[in-house]
């Protein structure tokens, strides 16, 4: 039976189908649907851990324990989790391990298009690239058979295109995995410098055995057609060159992306004419080919940035211009905006009413740094605004006027130990965590704050107040404010500002979008009583437009999506809001 998924669907069904026992993953867009379709299914035990370095050492565990483990993460989590991702290529599986990380040219959800076949080579671990849905589920698959035949972990390359594509995937039974028996290794499994040492050549040798396999593995193929180009690709982009040259070019399509067979290319490159090297982000294949000796087309003519197309490979490769529709009306500028009701948005408009330097980190209020809010002066990584925080006030002196904003979410993967260090090392730094009571950004997602579990079972909830006492933050300094009240916030940050010690501020509202959560009546604006001032606009919703009415241009809102949060009414100094709850 074959059935349409999205790519990470599809790759989750391979888990499922190769028999994994355990999932432990950390949300980031594009890779997070592959958990929550795991954990769809009863026989894999799946959880959201509190970030990737977590997550992918409980993976490794599961290994060792004898297990077929995955953990998920985007290319930037790859950058969290590359402490045990590295030591791990020395310590080798027990069940099978694949580590899946989602890759996104364009940036269409991150705040880097980082390469992360580059992981692959510096970690000295192979690396798989599907091109497609079904090529998903059958990649993982393989990949946990080849993991456990050369003892190594498997990196799964994915990109947003991949991910979030559909197709048409051959359903298959659930494969019997037994547990592996568990003996003790500390040989194998210890990594002291006296056993790493031992380890290392190990490494290499299967190396070069991966690549020995990458000429006859069949996750690389060779599609002979007109000999005069021949495409060395992978991933998305073989479906690109193939609706760009069809028959009229061969192709040597990779799925094991490292290590490279160098017998295999030689071979292709000697059976054509010419070289083109198709790759998204960096020339990691082209690199290889070069230094072959092969001559090839790549990077000197496609770009090192964002995502490729069929129209950019046409123009860049074949010099035709881009067919492009015309639109008659020019379409109006959309910028990515908070949420109507977004708790957030009061926080952002009070952040920049006081002039504040705001430390910013990673979650859907970092559009806090978008205007009309425009509160945000920098934005890192996660967990990076308070550890800058604490470096920007050490030597500025600037305590009193500056805050670092954090997510809850973000405050547990990451934020945690900027905290201990601002107290640590006597900072007097003022946090605000942003508490909207769910990982918001990727899409709802469970963690250790929201009291359920990944599966939506429950678990015990973890208290902010509680944990940041721990760290060291006096009671008195631990504040929580409603957002929906700017004044009282306002109040409470020129308190703790003043206070000579580390403060936390917890904005503590939930998600307008969380099932439950209460929307009020939708409000709607006295013309007679607005004055055309726009102190509304100033907060950045998305339901209040200024309109021209026979009146002049006054303010209105789009009861289609107001959720009633009644911030707007505290902005007018006029009194021109009122709720439609009368009518």
């Amino acid at each position: 039976m074959k059935k349409i998924m999205l790519g990470n669907e599809a790759v989750a069904r391979g888990l499922y189908e190769a028999g994994v026992r355990f999932v432990s993953s950390y949300p980031g867009t594009p890779s997070t649907e592959i958990s929550e379709f795991a954990a769809k299914y009863d026989e894999i035990y799946a959880e959201w851990a509190p970030n990737e370095k977590v997550a992918l050492e409980a993976a490794i565990g599961a290994s060792f324990g004898g297990g077929r483990a995955f953990s998920g993460m985007k290319h930037v989590g790859l950058n969290v989790a590359a402490d045990p991702l590295f030591v791990t290529a020395y310590t080798g599986v027990g069940g099978g391990l694949v580590i899946g990380v989602a890759d996104d040219p364009g940036m269409h959800s991150s705040q880097n298009e980082q390469d992360s076949r580059h992981y692959a080579i510096g970690a000295k671990l192979p690396m798989v690239e599907p091109s497609d849905a079904a090529e998903c589920k059958e990649f993982t698959k393989l990949a946990y058979e080849l993991s456990e035949q050369f003892d190594t972990p498997f990196i799964l390359r994915l990109t947003t295109r991949v991910s979030h594509s559909g197709g048409a995937v051959e359903l298959e039974e659930r494969r019997a995995c037994p547990l592996k028996e568990y003996t003790k290794d500390p040989a194998k499994r210890v990594m002291m410098p006296g056993n790493a040492k031992r380890r290392h050549p190990v490494v290499e040798q299967r190396l070069e055995k991966l690549a020995e396999y990458a000429y006859e593995t069949p996750l690389n193929r060779v599609e002979m057609g007109d000999t005069s180009v021949g495409v060395i690709t992978a991933g998305n982009c073989y479906h690109y060159a193939k609706e760009v040259y069809g028959k009229n070019a061969s192709y040597l399509k990779l799925g094991l992306i490292h290590p490279l067979s160098e017998k295999q290319i030689r071979e292709f490159a000697a059976s054509v004419d010419s070289v083109v090297v198709i790759e998204e982000l960096d020339g990691v294949i082209e690199a290889f080919c070069r230094s072959l000796g092969i001559p090839v087309t790549g990077k000197d003519v496609l770009p090192l940035c964002g995502e490729y197309s069929q129209e950019l490979l046409r123009e860049k490769l074949l010099g035709e211009e881009p067919a492009f529709v015309s639109v008659a009306d020019e379409i109006p500028v959309r910028p990515p905006v908070l949420c109507p009701g977004c708790p957030h948005r009061g926080v952002f408009y009070t952040l920049k009413k006081m002039g504040l330097t705001v430390s910013g980190d990673i979650g859907c209020y970092t559009l806090g740094a978008v205007a009309p809010l425009s509160a945000m002066d920098t934005t890192l990584c996660m967990g990076a605004s308070i550890s800058a925080l604490h470096g920007f006030n050490k030597v500025r002196g600037d305590a009193e006027k500056s805050v670092a904003v954090i997510g809850d979410s973000t405050f547990m993967h990451s934020g945690m130990t900027g905290l201990v260090n601002i107290i640590y090392n006597g900072g007097t730094s003022t946090v605000v965590i942003l508490d909207n009571r769910i990982t918001g950004m990727t899409g709802h997602q469970q963690n250790p704050l929201t009291g359920l579990t990944l599966k939506n079972q429950p678990a015990p909830y973890i208290c902010l107040e509680d944990i940041c006492a721990g760290l060291g933050v006096a009671r008195e300094h631990i504040r929580v404010v409603d957002p929906a009240y700017p004044a009282e916030l306002e109040k409470v940050l020129k308190e703790e500002l003043a206070a000579d010690a580390p403060s936390v501020v917890i904005c503590r509202r939930p998600c307008a979008l969380l099932k439950g959560v209460e929307k009020k009546p939708p409000l709607r604006v006295d013309r007679e009583k607005c004055r055309s001032c726009k102190a509304c606009m100033k907060i950045g919703c998305p339901c209040i437009s200024m309109v021209e009415g026979a009146d002049g241009v006054k303010a209105k809102v789009d009861e289609t999506m107001c959720v009633g949060c009644g911030l707007c009414e505290q902005m007018c100094p006029f009194d021109a809001f009122a709720s439609t709850r009368a009518e």
